[in-house]
């Protein structure tokens, strides 16, 4: 079943994307749910015009992005965890810890779109969260898990 979505899906595509998925997929989750439409050669035609529209600010948006992965480039970012015997954490640091921290930094961010390796870290150390701006930006983001201060 071909499919245009109408919004983000995860693991499946993005906003205006046509996806090829199982019938009942599509038929008892995408469509009930508002998240898609049928590929029809009608709907791909209004698609393919909107997308034309879409083209100029698309690049002014991924221009937009790509200034904003320059500067989280530049960030130390250093996230404080209570520690337990050797390196390991009471508790983890997720995405929404390190989003907080980036917020800390003067951007804001939403947590659904920082991906930390893992899901959950729960040691000390250096690791590198991926942040996805844009569909087509994709930054990736060092910080450090340092011992909270007695």
């Amino acid at each position: 079943m071909e499919l245009i979505l109408k919004s983000d899906v995860e693991n499946l595509g993005f906003a205006d994307d046509v996806v090829e998925v199982k019938n009942g997929y599509g038929r008892n989750y995408l469509i009930p749910q508002g998240l898609a439409v049928l590929a029809t050669p009608s709907a791909k035609k209004v698609l393919a015009e909107t997308l034309k529209q879409r083209a100029f600010k698309e690049k002014k948006d991924i221009e937009d992005a790509q200034k904003l992965a320059k500067k989280l480039g530049g960030f130390e970012i250093k996230i404080a965890a209570k520690v337990g015997t050797g390196d390991k954490l009471f508790g983890s640091v997720s995405n929404a810890d390190v989003a907080e921290a980036i917020a800390k930094e003067g951007v804001e961010l939403e947590k659904k779109f920082i991906t930390v390796p893992g899901g959950t870290i729960k040691r000390l150390g250096q690791y590198e969260a991926s942040v996805r701006l844009h569909r087509e930006v994709i930054t990736p983001v060092a910080f450090e898990i340092v011992a909270q201060a007695k």
